[in-house]
């Protein structure tokens, strides 16, 4: 199917695309986060702001909106942008489908939305992420191997965003080909306030289960620091514990030898936010067909498994 945007963009200047009276105005941008307080979207928003200040984009005016978590209030952020008519809305780790009706209204306004590890929905410029199947697939069956194939683990999993729910539904099938392996306990970690939850919540398992804890599969680092920092207040030591994001000081964590972090996974996020402010000056600015540019509507980046082994190569 043919981009909705790529005749509309292409047929017109920016400068007409944004009611304004010549191309030398300001570009004005909504950026809408899912949360804000997450370190992966702070690493995207900081690859965007560098590509910015190399490439001299002082004319480009970026107002950031939080949604602090809420999907309600990621859809009223982009229902807000629609309505002030600005020239391009970006959406970071939001789940789209619960904002099905404000990405309509920036469809009808003529206003292209870029999204990032969003998951795609029609309406959408593209939306640009890794592939969440193939992280999970590395990262979990490494866990369990790691664990000889048999212990008990705890199943961090957070449904509200696709990213991480495809990551834990991969882990759930993998699960079945270790029958020796007992989840002693699963939760849903509440993503208004992520790293709190799954502190109380760790605590309450290391209290409960004790040293029958030998694993912790987590959705992403964060949490993966949170449930190492409740086991070790409990003193509990000698438990493998992954995330999935490869943060700087995740990988620092996974390469200290005594450390519970045995891997996560490398995700390029500022890579993404360069690679959306290359998109928006190619379609917005220079007003070549999306298409053109756009190899698909979800383009993957590569991002490799990081362990003991070879952590050194990602400080």
């Amino acid at each position: 199917m043919k981009n909705r945007f790529a005749g509309r963009i292409s047929a017109v200047s920016v400068a007409a695309l944004l009611g304004f009276a010549g191309a030398a105005q300001a570009l004005e941008i909504a950026w809408v986060h899912s949360n804000a307080a997450a370190q992966s979207e702070q690493r995207v928003k900081a690859g965007f702001e560098a590509w910015l200040a190399e490439s001299g984009k002082t004319d480009w005016n970026i107002s950031f909106l939080d949604s602090a978590g809420s999907g309600e209030a990621t859809a009223s952020n982009i229902q807000d942008a629609a309505n002030r008519g600005v020239g391009a809305i970006i959406i970071t780790m939001s789940d789209l489908r619960a904002s099905r009706a404000a990405i309509d209204a920036a469809v009808a306004a003529g206003i292209p939305v870029f999204s990032v590890d969003s998951g795609y929905i029609d309406g959408v410029v593209v939306d640009v992420t890794t592939n969440n199947w193939a992280m999970s697939s590395d990262v979990s069956p490494y866990l369990l191997d790691q664990l000889g194939g048999q212990g008990n683990i705890i199943f961090l999993r957070m449904a509200e965003h696709h990213g991480t729910r495809k990551r834990g539904d991969v882990m759930e099938d993998v699960l079945k080909e270790y029958p020796d392996v007992k989840v002693l306990a699963e939760h849903n970690i509440d993503y208004t306030a992520f790293f709190e939850d799954t502190s109380r919540t760790m605590e309450d398992y290391a209290a409960r289960f004790g040293s029958e804890i030998n694993a912790v599969w987590a959705p992403w680092d964060e949490p993966a620091q949170a449930a190492i920092n409740a086991l070790t207040a409990a003193g509990i030591t000698g438990v493998k514990v992954i995330g999935i994001d490869g943060h700087p000081q995740a990988v620092a964590e996974v390469c200290k030898p005594d450390s519970m972090m045995i891997a996560t996974v490398s995700q390029p996020f500022e890579g993404m936010g360069k690679q959306v402010g290359q998109w928006i000056e190619e379609i917005v600015v220079n007003g070549k067909p999306a298409d053109d540019v756009i190899p698909s509507k979800t383009v993957y980046m590569d991002a490799p498994l990081v362990t003991k082994k070879n952590c050194q190569d990602f400080m």
